[in-house]
């Protein structure tokens, strides 16, 4: 699948997992149900698992059993700073105007969602077989359904200097003028047409803002890539086609672990601050015949790519950078280092990584925080705090991350792929 398609059918965690899960059964993956026994495990199996519905975790054994061998992992993360709808969101105003209350969620760079075309999508809960076992439906509203009107400059002859947005007042957006009176309200109505559901069946969701125009080229040459999401979606989509143009019979283990809540830190059940990746890679062991030794032997023999996007050098900005360590746009994979460890990042396995560039005859880069400038942390760290794995973090470089828009290279991306199938591909 395209960069640009799979952009498009992921504008939110939920779906981004369920797109990947459709290119992966498409490939011959089988989805592991984790309540069943992992009775056994053979070299050349192809399986994923999820959680929450928002993370997923692909493995493709290898001919080696792990013990000997470690594992290949690469990891990134499938969710995006945005805004959720809150329960009880619907707020009616004058003139029959309808807005919906909502709350953040990460860092969005806020102003950037006003005045576009924007949309719905998430997961909603129905009512199941039985109260612990609700269905889930997923929803993608694929029309322009709400818009964040700024203040007209007639009202604010400052905005051009400077505004402080209210996360509760401005960011609230508008999703048409109701006259009627809509028995079950707005949501619930839409909700259930859109699904072809009953209102009653309607116990819960997770809906949330996204932008609904789609990916594009920009640029002279259409060289960039004009996208909500590419951080860190980008990088999820370069790591699933590594995995499938990766060799299929591998010696060692590959591993795509996409994990949900980077942008909130991380510390949930489908975060990388949670054991679940830990507990399936042991239980692949024991199911290899293994014992937990041999699982603390593979740990050790294993390495990870944490791949997160990187700030690119901006030609308006070049103070905001480190002197020497500034990436470039098409100047490819970029390795990210950090004295305080908010990266996984160390001398070996910046060398590791570098050296996987040189043989895929990528060009590679680094990022290291201005002095004065403080930066932010993502994957790597946070797993290997709980899993001690020998790892590099590392990204494509991007501006204006945490956009609504952001704005990558076609050349990067391309450059990552080859970057991270070689990874693969290494025994």
């Amino acid at each position: 699948m395209k960069i640009f398609e799979f952009l498009d059918k992921s504008p939110v965690n939920f779906l981004a997992v369920n797109t990947i899960k459709e290119v992966l059964e498409a490939a011959g993956f089988k989805h592991f149900d984790t309540t069943k026994p992992l009775s056994e495990v053979k070299a050349g199996d192809q399986f994923f698992v999820t959680k929450n519905d928002s993370s997923l975790y692909a493995f493709r054994i290898g001919s080696k059993p792990m013990a000997e061998s470690g594992f290949h992992i690469i990891c990134a993360h499938c969710d995006s700073p945005t805004f959720r709808i809150k329960p009880q969101g619907e707020m009616k105003c004058e003139g029959g105007l309808m807005k919906l209350n909502t709350e953040v969620y990460g860092g969005p760079i806020m102003s950037t969602w006003m005045d576009r075309p924007l949309s719905l999508a998430g997961r909603v809960m129905l009512r199941g077989k039985d109260a612990l076992h609700p269905e889930t439906r997923l929803l993608h509203i694929k029309r322009p359904l709400l818009v964040i009107p700024n203040l007209a400059i007639h009202f604010n002859r400052q905005v051009n200097d400077g505004v402080k947005l209210s996360k509760q007042k401005d960011m609230l957006p508008i999703i048409g003028i109701i006259n009627e009176q809509l028995e079950g309200g707005v949501l619930l109505n839409l909700i259930s047409k859109e699904l072809n559901v009953e209102k009653q069946d309607i116990l819960d969701f997770d809906l949330y803002l996204y932008d609904a125009t789609p990916t594009c080229a920009v640029g002279l040459n259409g060289e960039f890539i004009s996208s909500g999401r590419l951080d860190d979606l980008s990088m999820v989509h370069a790591g699933l086609e590594a995995l499938l143009a990766a060799n299929k019979s591998p010696e060692v283990t590959q591993v795509l672990a996409i994990f949900d809540n980077e942008e909130t830190g991380s510390q949930t059940k489908q975060g990388a601050g949670s054991p679940f990746l830990s507990t399936m890679l042991q239980r692949i062991v024991l199911a290899q015949g293994g014992t937990m030794d041999d699982w603390f032997r593979a740990v050790e023999q294993a390495f990870m790519i944490s791949a997160d996007n990187a700030h690119a050098w901006h030609p308006n900005y070049s103070e905001k950078y480190d002197p020497t360590n500034h990436p470039q746009m098409g100047g490819g994979p970029v390795i990210k280092i950090n004295a305080a460890q908010k990266y996984a990042t160390d001398a070996s396995s910046a060398a590791v990584f570098a050296e996987i560039c040189r043989e895929a005859g990528v060009p590679c880069q680094y990022f290291v925080n201005h002095s004065d400038v403080a930066g932010g942390s993502t994957l790597g760290n946070i797993l290997a705090a709980s899993l001690p794995l020998r790892g590099v973090d590392m990204g494509n470089p991007i501006w204006a991350m945490h956009s609504c828009r952001e704005t990558g290279t076609l050349a990067d991306h391309d450059f990552c792929i080859r970057a991270f199938t070689k990874f693969y591909d290494e025994n």
